[in-house]
């Protein structure tokens, strides 16, 4: 087969294109360092070196997570260290207001750090964090979560959406803890009432503390469905205890009180009545007319009933009303109604016109579907989901009031730390004022000890996450070695095997160059 020379020509220029371009790579890998320049070079080591690069970029995202986790809740176990401190010093102020020595001067001072304290934890529950968001409110981190009403109570705004970010491929991690679940969920230990029922006009000779909750199980369990019980006293020592059966009888359950029915306010721990769950404290005071000889008759026939507070409903004026109406009050007339239809995330009482009114779960919106309609007319009041309400003033259409309710089952320490401060500056006159000072502080001590265990809580859930953090760290470094390493192998230059690729290649390259010059110079003249 003959061979032009044009032929010739571009077969061994084609040829020589080529060694040089496999001794450009092969130099190209040497200085790189990296065997795989195209996909073309190794389809199945590019393939897999492309998912590594992911996975090490995925690593990289979720190291920068992590540092902004351990920052959140390293800021926020500071904020709650601080609320821990303060509640401490706000339970020393308490035990120092109960002592019966102390003027009401005294009180009012106490009042007024207390106030103080209020005011601090507040400002720290409403922290910002480092992106200026606020750190308790949850998924609504752009509103503060703590807002104090007219009449002095706190609303929590947030939500019970904890904010997390992804630490791994399996693993995400919560950066923050909402107001809800911090204080919102701390049990109060002052849920119950006594109220006198005997003698018909007080004589100051007895009383009976409203209650501390003891033990949250007894209570659940015991005294819910007991109640309402009646203490009566028989004499100076002894009392007894009953509660009603179902058919509306009495039942003495006296021997389940320690003591069997007696106190004696000599012994220590001799004036509580542990009953269910819940401790009670009487008081005997006797007056200075009275005779030794008859302390039976003087505190015999004193009675007492005793229950759990039943719940209460608070309201709030809506600052866009164009009237001035206000709810005078708003109580639960309809227990049944009230549990089968109230929301449990409160309601919206809203005048749809000057003559018509509709009820609305929260949170409200302009798509919201009312849970209750009806007409109105000016001095009527308004049921709706079993509670009663009594309007003040003439209603514009539009005007709109929140309403919650409060089932006393759990307290936030803001609440009761106003309602110390406030119960603090009522001066001590007689022995009602004095009970109510006594009342007032046990519920404080209980509930201060309460919020401090809930939020002793939550620090040691921090802590697990930052230990989880610390063991999820060491993981994904152990991975992103074990992803470099792979790399390294899949992708980098073998400088050995490279090196004698390259001279082989050189030597072709060169002896391509010298055949080609002695060929082409070559023709039929030669022969001549």
């Amino acid at each position: 087969m003959r061979i032009s020379t044009s032929q010739y020509f571009e077969t061994s220029a084609s040829g020589y294109s080529k060694n040089f371009s496999d001794t450009a790579k092969t130099q190209q890998q040497i200085s790189s360092g990296n065997r795989i320049q195209t996909a073309a070079d190794d389809p199945v080591g590019a393939a897999k070196l492309l998912q590594l690069q992911q996975q090490s970029a995925l690593l990289t995202q979720y190291s920068g997570n992590m540092t902004s986790v351990t920052n959140s809740l390293t800021q926020e176990e500071g904020v709650l260290d601080s609320i821990t401190t303060a509640l401490q010093r706000a339970q020393e102020l308490t035990i120092q207001a109960g002592n019966g020595g102390l003027s009401d001067a005294d009180r009012t001072s106490i009042a007024s750090e207390i106030g103080e304290i209020e005011k601090n934890v507040l400002g720290l529950l409403n922290t910002k964090d480092s992106n200026g968001q606020y750190m308790f409110s949850g998924s609504k981190s752009s509103t503060p979560p703590y807002v104090q009403n007219s009449d002095g109570s706190y609303t929590y705004q947030g939500d019970q959406t904890e904010l997390s970010l992804q630490v791994s491929d399996t693993l995400k991690l919560a950066t923050n803890h909402t107001g809800y679940s911090v204080l919102e969920t701390a049990t109060n230990t002052s849920r119950t009432q006594t109220t006198m029922t005997a003698p018909a006009v007080d004589d100051g000779r007895v009383t009976v503390s409203d209650g501390r909750l003891g033990s949250l199980t007894s209570y659940n369990k015991s005294f819910t469905d007991g109640q309402p019980y009646t203490v009566k006293f028989v004499s100076s020592t002894q009392f007894t205890v009953t509660t009603k059966l179902a058919d509306g009888t009495d039942k003495d359950i006296t021997s389940e009180v320690a003591g069997n029915g007696t106190f004696d306010p000599k012994v220590d721990g001799g004036t509580t009545i542990n009953l269910r769950g819940v401790e009670f404290d009487i008081d005997v005071t006797f007056k200075d007319t009275d005779v030794a000889a008859d302390a039976d008759i003087n505190i015999a026939g004193h009675e007492f009933t005793l229950t759990s507070k039943p719940d209460t409903v608070s309201t709030t004026r809506n600052a866009t009303n164009t009237s001035d109406a206000q709810i005078a009050s708003a109580t639960v007339t309809d227990t049944a109604k009230f549990a089968a239809g109230f929301p449990g995330g409160g309601a919206v009482l809203k005048f749809t016109g000057d003559d018509s009114y509709a009820v609305y779960a929260q949170p409200y919106s302009d798509s919201s579907k009312p849970i209750a309609t009806g007409a109105y007319a000016v001095g009527d009041s308004i049921t709706a989901a079993g509670i009663t309400f009594e309007i003040s003033g003439t209603p514009k259409e539009g005007d709109k009031f929140s309403v919650n309710t409060n089932s006393h089952k759990t307290q936030n320490v803001l609440d009761t730390l106003h309602q110390l401060k406030t119960a603090l500056e009522i001066p001590v006159t007689d022995a009602k004022s004095a009970l109510a000072l006594k009342n007032a502080t046990d519920s404080a001590l209980g509930n201060l000890a309460s919020a401090s265990e809930r939020i002793d809580i939550v620090r040691g859930e921090i802590g697990a996450r930052l230990n989880s953090l610390d063991i999820q760290n060491d993981e994904n470094q152990s991975l992103a070695l074990a992803n470099k390493s792979t790399q390294s192998a899949i992708a980098d230059t073998d400088f050995a095997a490279a090196s004698i690729t390259l001279s082989l290649q050189q030597t072709m390259l060169q002896a391509s160059q010298l055949a080609f010059a002695k060929i082409s110079q070559l023709s039929l003249f030669n022969k001549l």
